[in-house]
């Protein structure tokens, strides 16, 4: 009798479900950026780059026709998401942009075209926004970039500024709207 008593408990037990399996962890939310810090910070990089001066008066209003440099920023199109409407719902493809052009930029700033007009300040601020752009993934590492001939360098920097101040604009229309 008891073997078939080991029979029928080994045929209850292969019957029965299995225990339910530990809840598997939770992925890691990304961290939502501090919009209204992002906000107070793009003010302030607009207000910086608003007092940057052309060493080089000629320059100031000098309008070129632009070829599309490989080494230039990402820039932020319609297809990043970057209106209202969708960053209330999913705001990660617009901030990746953002982050690669905010990385692109602070390199910029600490290459040899800002050599002779060092620009700390803008710097310091740019770094301060990317910090609170990132995705959990720690701090981005600096990138060197090519160095440019000397005599391309004011050129190069007034292309570099251009550039960063109507960035600074858009992202802060960005930050403005979504910390509202």
């Amino acid at each position: 009798m008891a073997p078939f008593r080991r029979l029928c408990l080994c045929l209850l037990l292969a019957l029965l479900p299995p225990p339910p399996a530990a809840p598997a962890p939770a992925p890691a939310p990304l961290r939502r950026p501090d919009w209204a810090a992002c906000r107070v910070l793009s003010r302030e990089l607009s207000r910086l780059l608003g007092a940057v001066r052309e060493p080089h008066p000629v320059l100031e209003g000098l309008q070129l026709l632009e070829e599309e440099p490989q080494n230039w920023p990402p820039r932020i199109r319609c297809s990043d998401a970057c209106d209202p409407l969708t960053l209330e719902s999913n705001h990660t493809r617009c901030l990746q942009r953002i982050r690669q052009a905010l990385q692109h930029y602070r390199d910029l700033l600490g290459s040899d075209i800002f050599r002779e007009q060092p620009q700390p300040q803008l710097e310091t601020t740019m770094e301060q926004l990317l910090r609170h752009v990132q995705d959990g993934h720690g701090r981005p590492p600096r990138h060197l970039l090519a160095p440019t001939r000397v005599w391309e360098q004011p050129l190069q920097r007034h292309l570099a500024l251009k550039r960063l101040r109507s960035f600074a604009a858009l992202i802060g229309r960005v930050f403005n709207h979504r910390a509202r």
